[in-house]
C-alpha cells in the first residue's frame, strides 16, 4: 500500500523507533513471555530514548509533541519488531493523559518527570470481578473523611497490575447517582493497598495482568484527579483516543499475520506446487489484503482527525470495531492456512491468533463499539 508520504522528521523517528525495538525489546520476548512480566528497565530505556509521554511540557522533561502519528509510530513498529505484551502506549497515551489533564499542578510535578523517565510506570483500574464496560455497575467506593477518602473495593484484569506505581483507581462516590465516580491516585506503600496474583492469559503473556485490592486506603485528597463525582465524564473524555490506540494496534498486527502467513504459503508445498498457487488461498489471502488495506486507510483518517481534534466517539467505535474484526479474520485465516503449523507455539501465526483474542474485548468490546455507533447513527 502507498500510504500518504510523511515529513521527513517522522521518518526518521520511525527509523529510531524500528532501531529502539529491534535492539531493547524483540531479543527478550521469549524470556518475558515465560516471566510473565515485562522488566521495568525496559521502561527505563523507552525513557531514555525520548519515548515516553512526548506530549508532556518540556517544564516538567517531556518534549511538548501533540501530533498523535508519534504515537501512531510506535505501535506499528511494535508490532513489528517489538513485543505485544510492552504497552507503552498505554503508559504513554491511554492512561498517562490523565495526570496531565486532570491533575493538579502539584501532582504534574510530583508524578510527570517519573512517568516521562520510565522510572514510574502508570496503570488504570475500572474493571472489577463483576462488572466489566459497565461502569455504573461499579462496587469500589470511596467515603470522604477529615483530610482524606477511605477507599475499598476490588480490581482485576489490570494490565501493568504489578510494575504499575501510579495507579488510577475509579471509584463511586455517590451512592445515590451511579455514575458519580471519581478518580483517585493509590501509590505503593499507602497501607489498606495490596496486588492479587498475576493472572495468566491466554495471549500478551508477557504483560502483566493483576487483581488489586484496596481495603481502607486512606487517599490524601492531594491525589484526586479531576473533579469529585466527574469520573466518569473524565473517562469518556480519553476513551475516544485508547479505541484509536486500539485500532491501530489492531490494523499492525494483522499486516504482521498477513506477512508471515503470505511467506508460510510461498514456501510450503502441497501436491507438488507452493500452497500459494491454490485458488482457494490466493482468493482468501486477497479478499483479506483488501479488507486490511481498506481498514489502514480509515485509520490515518482517524489519526488525522484526532490530531485536528475532530475525532467523534462513533468514528473511534467504528475503527476499533472494524479493524479487531479484520485483524481476527486474519489471524484465524493465517491458522487455517499454516494447517497443523499454526497449532504450534513455534510459530509466529499460533502467538498472533492468542493475542489477538482479546482486541474485540479491551477498551470496549465489539458489542459495545456497535451500541455507540447505533446511537450516533440511529437514536
Amino acid at each position: 500500500m502507498n500510504r500518504k508520504p510523511m515529513e521527513p522528521e517522522l521518518e526518521m523517528f520511525r527509523d529510531a523507533a524500528r532501531r529502539f525495538f529491534q535492539k531493547e525489546i524483540r531479543p527478550h520476548n521469549e524470556r518475558w513471555r515465560e516471566a510473565g512480566i515485562i522488566d521495568r528497565q525496559a521502561y527505563r530505556k523507552a525513557g531514555d530514548a525520548g519515548l515516553l509521554c512526548m506530549w508532556a511540557d518540556e517544564k516538567y522533561g517531556g518534549q511538548g509533541i501533540p501530533d498523535y502519528r508519534y504515537e501512531q509510530i510506535l505501535v506499528e513498529e511494535n508490532a513489528f519488531h517489538g513485543d505485544s505484551g510492552y504497552l507503552i502506549s498505554l503508559h504513554s497515551r491511554i492512561v498517562g493523559p490523565y495526570i496531565n489533564n486532570f491533575g493538579s499542578e502539584e501532582l504534574k510535578q510530583r508524578l510527570l518527570p517519573g512517568m516521562i523517565s520510565g522510572e514510574k510506570i502508570i496503570a488504570i483500574c475500572m474493571t472489577e470481578p463483576d462488572t466489566g464496560s459497565d461502569l455504573a455497575g461499579m462496587k469500589t467506593r470511596a467515603v470522604e473523611k477529615d483530610d482524606h477518602w477511605l477507599l475499598n473495593g476490588a480490581k482485576t484484569y489490570i494490565s501493568n497490575g504489578i510494575n504499575a506505581d501510579i495507579i488510577i483507581v475509579a471509584a463511586k462516590t455517590n451512592p445515590d447517582r451511579v455514575h458519580d465516580l471519581t478518580l483517585f491516585i493509590v501509590e505503593p506503600g499507602m497501607e489498606g493497598f495490596e496486588r492479587g496474583r498475576m493472572l495468566k492469559k491466554m495471549g500478551m503473556k508477557s504483560q502483566d495482568t493483576a487483581e488489586l485490592f484496596f481495603r481502607d486506603v486512606h487517599v490524601p485528597k492531594a491525589n484526586i484527579l479531576g473533579q469529585v463525582n466527574k469520573g466518569f465524564h473524565h473517562l469518556m473524555q480519553s476513551l475516544s483516543e485508547e479505541r484509536l490506540t486500539a485500532a491501530v494496534g489492531n490494523i499492525s498486527y494483522a499486516r504482521v499475520a498477513m506477512e508471515v502467513t503470505r511467506d508460510f504459503v510461498r514456501q510450503r508445498k502441497v501436491f507438488g506446487q507452493p500452497l500459494s498457487k491454490f485458488q482457494n488461498t490466493r482468493f482468501k489471502l486477497a479478499a483479506l489484503d483488501t479488507e486490511i488495506e481498506i481498514a489502514q486507510c480509515f485509520v490515518d483518517r482517524c489519526v488525522e482527525m484526532h490530531n485536528e481534534g475532530r475525532l467523534t466517539p462513533e468514528d473511534a467505535a467504528r475503527a476499533k470495531l472494524y479493524t479487531s474484526e479484520v485483524n481476527g479474520r486474519m489471524v484465524d485465516e493465517g491458522v487455517q492456512l499454516h494447517g497443523g503449523a499454526g497449532y504450534m507455539e513455534e510459530y509466529p501465526i499460533c502467538r498472533l491468533y492468542q493475542d489477538e483474542r482479546v482486541h474485540r474485548i479491551l477498551a470496549g468490546t465489539s458489542e459495545i463499539m456497535k451500541e455507540i455507533i447505533a446511537r450516533a447513527t440511529l437514536d
